[in-house]
This record gives structure tokens, C-alpha cells and sequence, in this order.
């Protein structure tokens, strides 16, 4: 049982515990946010101008991936390129497959030329049947290039979520180191292996 003398003691180390860790911390409101402005007066509050590369296809310096298989950035100007629509898609006139390797240019991965979303089908009960399978890309193309490359509409939308390179200055420091897999893991895709581990 413990003594009265060793309660009080242990009620002071307590208090004194909780109050040193009770140092007066105040931050004023252009501190707090990652901006550095009056957060009650955002209306004068204007991001840094966004600074995309305007090197030309072929002439820009090329980033790692910011982690396996991530979704490569794009290292050159894109001006002319896009938007990119159900017509016309301009990346497939380096990228695609059969002229990628002539032009010096990355090839589209092979996950990106096939489909991997079951077939779906209404059964005569009027219940969704769902095979399960993945199916080779059999989706009816609008153009010769797209039909050249054999690119799955899933993926047709390429700055979906590849993104031009910017050199701004980011607010926080990113401490994130990749770890790489495979020894051309930062400048190639191996997700089509990735996906199929395992898969007979």
C-alpha cells in the first residue's frame, strides 16, 4: 500500500509533468497554413504561378517515377497536344508501340492495351451476369491510330492521369524515397506483370 508521503510526492511529479508541457504556443493566422497568409482574407491569397516546362518533345529533362509503376510525368510541353478527345489523340503519334522505338519516345505499357474489366451481360432472368475474366481488348476504335495501337478506351484519356512537369517550389519538403523493384523500375512499367502475379 502506498504511504501518504509517496502519494504526494507522485501527485507533485504529476503537476509538474503537465505543466512543463504546457508551454504557451500561439501561432497568428499567417502562420498556420501552408501559404503563409491571413486565412480570414483568402480573397487576395494567389498561388504561384504554375511554370510547365516548354521544352520540346525529346529536349526535357525526364524525372524518375515518384514510386513503382506511378504514373510517369510529362517531361515536355504539351502545347497543341491536347485536350485530347475521342477523335483524335496526339500522344499515340510517338507512344504508340509501332513508332515509339523510331522517334525515340517511351512506348504505351502493354497494361494500357488491353482490358481488364469483366464481361457483362444480362441474362434472360434480367439478372447482371459477370464472366470474370480478363478479355482482350475488342472495343470498336474511332481512328486508324488508335486501332494501330491497340490502346483500350479505359486508358484512351492519357492526362487522366499522366501530368506535365512544373518546376515550381513545393510548399513542404517531400521526404519520400521510392524503393524500386526492378532495375529500370523509375523509367518503366511492369504493372501488366504486376496485375497478372498470380492470375491463370
Amino acid at each position: 500500500m502506498l504511504g501518504k508521503k509517496t502519494f504526494i510526492a507522485g501527485a507533485f511529479l504529476v503537476t509538474f509533468i503537465i505543466a512543463g508541457c504546457a508551454v504557451d504556443s500561439t501561432y497568428n493566422d499567417n502562420e498556420i497554413g501552408l501559404r503563409k497568409t491571413n486565412l480570414f482574407s483568402e480573397d487576395s491569397t494567389v498561388a504561384a504561378k504554375t511554370s510547365y516546362t516548354k521544352a520540346a518533345p525529346g529536349e526535357a529533362k525526364v524525372y524518375q517515377r515518384s514510386f513503382e509503376n506511378a504514373p510517369p510525368l510529362i517531361p515536355h510541353s504539351v502545347e497543341g497536344l491536347v485536350p485530347i478527345t475521342a477523335e483524335n489523340n496526339s500522344c499515340l503519334s510517338c507512344h504508340d508501340p509501332a513508332v515509339a522505338q523510331a522517334v525515340n519516345a517511351t512506348a504505351i505499357p502493354k497494361s494500357h492495351l488491353a482490358s481488364f474489366r469483366p464481361i457483362t451481360a444480362i441474362a434472360a432472368d434480367g439478372n447482371i451476369e459477370k464472366e470474370g475474366k480478363e478479355v482482350k481488348n475488342t472495343v470498336d476504335v474511332k481512328t486508324a491510330m488508335h486501332k494501330r495501337a491497340g490502346l483500350s478506351m479505359e486508358r484512351y484519356n492519357c492526362t487522366q492521369c499522366h501530368v506535365p512537369q512544373s518546376d515550381n517550389k513545393p510548399l513542404v519538403k517531400n521526404e519520400f524515397t521510392p524503393d524500386f523493384r526492378t532495375k529500370d523500375g523509375a523509367k518503366r512499367s511492369n504493372l501488366i506483370k504486376i496485375l497478372n502475379e498470380g492470375v491463370e
